[in-house]
């Protein structure tokens, strides 16, 4: 069984402020048997300080990113209750770290060399210095194809190109471990799926998958490799997942028919991932100690706000586990 404990939010800003009854500026002598109150100390106060991080992305009605954007632009709630937005920085530059799992199993055995020539053109558009990926290839089991996240390209080609084919689809497996492993990233963090969406084998389950996620703070995109739309042979069950998945994480899905479609679909994740906005806060004082707080954000005082379309994480646990 796992156990929880509590842990660092956000950025992982974590602060305590111990009040004493005796001041620590001056320290007044009190003769023993003193009747004065203030000589017996009381309990040690501790206050948690948590800076929550929200990566916010805006689109138009067309799905194109809204740059430009100010701090005044955005109102952000937590449980209903308006919070103050302490950081705003637009097109963050903050590094980013991505996970990109590529589905190995049988079912994309035909896709599976497009998907890699697709996913090194994105490799090679999107990554900067500062930034990082990791390679991950999934079939009935999860392997890392490189070692940790690196900002090689050279190594980031070779990994994607040496990726195999096996059989089943360890799905929610390959979303855990590439959770975990970002975890303990700084700044942005993503996950990219490439993958016909139906799981088969996998230990952990869908709730597992998406806790791990949320808890990392990674946003899942997820492109669906579809052989042909309305296909009797696709798995809508996974794809749902997959759907929602990108939903709570403040991700975004793609379908992909051909391989136009899928440098299509890499394109739109790197426009998004270059006009980010990072909204972070302190949560007000609060009597709830609900597990799940969730997290609203709009946009408002914009020519033709109403139609944007906000996407963020769902929320942020206030304990998360151990592992």
């Amino acid at each position: 069984m796992r156990k929880f404990g509590t842990t660092l939010l956000g950025v992982g800003l974590f602060a305590f402020i111990v009040l004493m009854s005796r001041g620590l500026c001056a320290q007044t002598a009190t003769q023993p048997g003193s009747a004065n109150p203030q000589s017996q100390r009381e309990p040690d106060v501790i206050v948690d300080v948590k800076l929550v991080n929200v990566f916010v992305t805006v689109t138009d009605a067309h799905g194109a990113p809204v740059g430009g954007l100010k701090k005044d632009n955005f109102t952000l709630e937590e449980d209903g209750i308006p919070q103050k937005i302490s950081v705003f920085d637009k097109e963050s530059a903050l590094p980013l770290s991505i996970a990109l799992a590529i589905d190995t199993s049988l079912s994309t055995r035909h896709d599976l060399p497009l998907e890699q020539a697709s996913a090194k053109r994105f490799v090679h558009t999107i990554l900067r210095p500062v930034d990082a990926f990791s390679v991950y290839g999934f079939s009935e089991v999860v392997r890392e194809a490189t070692p940790g996240f690196t900002p090689d390209l050279k190594r980031i080609d070779e990994a994607i190109d040496h990726i195999h084919n096996g059989a089943a689809t360890a799905l929610y497996d390959a979303i855990y471990l590439t959770s975990r492993a970002l975890n303990a990233r700084h700044g942005r963090k993503v996950i990219v799926l490439i993958t016909d969406g139906e799981d088969t084998i996998s230990k952990l389950d869908y709730h597992e998958a998406l806790r791990a996620a949320e808890e990392a703070e990674a946003l899942v995109y997820s492109i669906i490799i579809v052989p042909i739309e309305q296909s009797a042979g696709r798995e809508i069950g996974g794809e749902h997942a997959l759907i929602q998945f990108s939903d709570d994480t403040g991700g975004k899905y793609y379908y992909a028919t051909s391989m136009s479609q899928l440098d299509e679909a890499f394109q739109k994740i790197s426009d998004e991932l270059r006009t980010q906005y990072l909204l972070a806060y302190y949560p007000s004082q609060r009597t709830s100690f609900s597990e799940f707080r969730r997290i609203q954000v709009k946009v408002t005082g914009v020519p033709d706000a109403s139609s944007f379309n906000v996407r963020h994480r769902a929320g942020y646990y206030t304990v998360k586990s151990e592992f």
